[in-house]
């Protein structure tokens, strides 16, 4: 009886034994494909599922939006081809996010908007051709630039203005928180008006409410081609440099797109959207 006892048991403890690696390879879904590998069945499979899981682990990881704010009435840097924002920020912005490996959301709104959108985390970066400048620099921080650009003056035909020296006294009309908003407040006697966008600025002008407006170069090239009795002034008023502005505290951000900035730079990208719209003359 013993005899038997035991080997019942003997035979119900190798059953559970059995049971239980049954069990195993059966929960664990990389054990059949392990198997097959092994006798040679299936070898190309498993690396493949590995890339794949490694693939999809990294698009999680460098997955997301980057959603940019600007204010798309400023071109040929940003600005309406329809209903869609084009230009040579949001085409930069692109190559971005691209490197980030994130997609690029735009957020229209006005210029003055953009800082406090920044620092709010309503957007991630400010691109708008934005020149770095000590007093943002007090709220923002800023990318390595990525263009420069010159402030210039427009005028009549006509105009008694021939230079910045000559805007003393007189009225001069600008883009509500750009750089010639900045700068143009340090002309002496000079009345200066505001504006929402660039061209209701250059609208005032042709109407003679204003004497001068002061804008970047490449939209006041676009805004004189599309109104009669206008020109620029030789004379540049001031150069800069265009760079992305991100929230003080977004360290992290600041240095992954640095390094797409000094990639993109190398390997002629920027420079190939530039002359995209930007042409010699």
């Amino acid at each position: 009886m013993k005899k038997k006892v035991v080997g019942i048991m003997l035979c119900a403890a190798m059953t559970a034994a059995m049971m239980a690696g049954c069990g195993s390879k059966e929960t664990a879904a990389e054990a059949p494909a392990e198997t097959e590998a092994a006798n040679g069945e299936t070898e190309e499979e498993a690396p493949a599922d590995t890339e794949e899981g490694e693939k999809e682990a990294s698009e999680e990881s460098a997955g997301g939006t980057l959603i940019m704010a600007t204010n798309a009435y400023f071109e040929p840097y940003e600005y309406y081809e329809g209903d869609q924002i084009v230009g040579i920020d949001v085409e930069m912005a692109n190559a971005v996010a691209e490197k980030l490996g994130m997609e690029l959301k735009v957020e229209d709104m006005e210029f003055d908007s953009i800082i406090p959108a920044v620092n709010s985390g309503k957007a991630d970066m400010g691109v708008a051709g934005m020149t770095v400048t000590e007093d943002r620099l007090a709220n923002v921080s800023f990318t390595k630039p990525y263009t420069t650009a010159t402030q210039v003056i427009i005028v009549q035909e006509g105009s008694e203005i021939a230079g910045k020296d000559d805007l003393s006294g007189k009225t001069i009309g600008v883009q509500l928180g750009t750089t010639g908003d900045i700068f143009a407040s340090d002309i002496e006697n000079a009345s200066i008006e505001q504006y929402n966008k660039g061209m209701d600025a250059v609208q005032a002008l042709t109407t003679g409410k204003i004497d001068a407006v002061i804008i970047d170069n490449e939209p006041a090239k676009q805004f004189v081609s599309k109104a009669e009795g206008l020109k620029i002034l030789e004379e540049e008023f001031v150069t800069e440099a265009y760079a992305i502005a991100l929230a003080k505290d977004n360290e992290e951000l600041l240095e992954k797109i640095n390094a797409a900035l000094d990639e993109l730079t190398a390997d002629g990208t920027i420079q190939g959207i530039i002359d995209k719209y930007i042409t010699a003359e």
